[in-house]
């Protein structure tokens, strides 16, 4: 006979929660800052260079009057900056080109560099993901290769493929819950992955079909998320295989009328309430 602890889930377990800057992306980084904090986040995550041409982002420079005041938010409301966002390995990358930003990014006290791939020619792409990462090491920072279905990059495995083929330590390959599943990803992919390849997860979670075209996939990602919890994603088999050492964020767009210091509450409230 079946005890009740027997046919109780196991209690998922997570570690100290961040929250990406996408998820109010419309709040500049030092209000960000507080309002995350506010709201029980750990950590932060900043959007320091565009995703895509006319995208919203920030700039920082090292030393500047707004670099100041965001490293005093930071200290102030004792959460830290763990990685920042959004680069796009393409045919015309140029690690250099984003030497003054990581400067910037790691002065504050940044940890990791978000990127996805999309050059269909692979050599040159893993060249220019290795040399991401060589620049990156220069200021104590790592790289993190997200996979999305529109991109040339759109798997998991081939993410992870890139990065155990770069050779280098500081690579890791990024888990977003959205892209991770709507992509063929399962929690059995996180679990097998080897040590140390999996350093950043963010979760999300989304309703209904997954979406077929390119178009609608970066509709869904950009405005069809829901906190974790509040879709049909198995976002709980993915916390229970997250690996020792990753780190965990919420990344989940307003897409309501309703306040950013309420948004951002209930990301945190949802999240931690799948933990049990």
């Amino acid at each position: 006979m079946e005890t009740r602890e027997e046919t109780m889930p196991a209690k998922i377990s997570v570690p100290p929660l961040g929250v990406a800057h996408f998820s109010a992306i419309d709040v500049e980084p030092a209000k960000f800052v507080s309002l995350a904090a506010a709201a029980g986040f750990s950590s932060v995550g900043l959007r320091l260079y565009p995703a895509f041409p006319g995208a919203p982002y920030y700039e920082l420079p090292a030393r500047s009057d707004a670099a100041r005041d965001v490293k005093a938010r930071l200290e102030g409301e004792g959460i830290s900056l763990y990685d920042i966002e959004f680069v796009v390995i393409g045919p015309d990358f140029d690690a250099a080109a984003l030497t003054s930003m990581l400067e910037a990014a790691s002065a504050l006290g940044a940890q990791r560099l978000s990127v996805c791939g999309d050059d269909p020619d692979r050599e040159r792409l893993v060249a220019n993901f290795v040399a991401l990462c060589d620049l990156a090491a220069t200021f104590g920072m790592g790289v993190d290769l997200e996979n999305m279905g529109w991109r040339t990059v759109a798997s998991f495995d081939d993410s992870l493929t890139i990065v155990q083929g770069s050779n280098r330590d500081n690579a890791g390959a990024l888990i977003d819950a959205l892209h991770f599943f709507r992509n063929g990803g399962q929690a059995e992919d996180v679990s097998a992955a080897p040590p140390g390849m999996i350093r950043s997860i963010q979760l999300c979670d989304a309703r209904g079909p997954a979406p077929t075209t390119a178009d609608q996939m970066v509709s869904e990602a950009r405005t069809g998320r829901f906190a974790p919890g509040l879709g049909e994603l198995p976002v709980a088999s993915l916390m229970r295989a997250l690996p020792a050492g990753a780190a965990v964020s919420v990344e989940v767009p307003i897409h309501s009328s309703q306040a950013p210091e309420e948004h951002l509450r209930h990301l945190h409230d949802a999240t931690r309430a799948l933990t049990g």
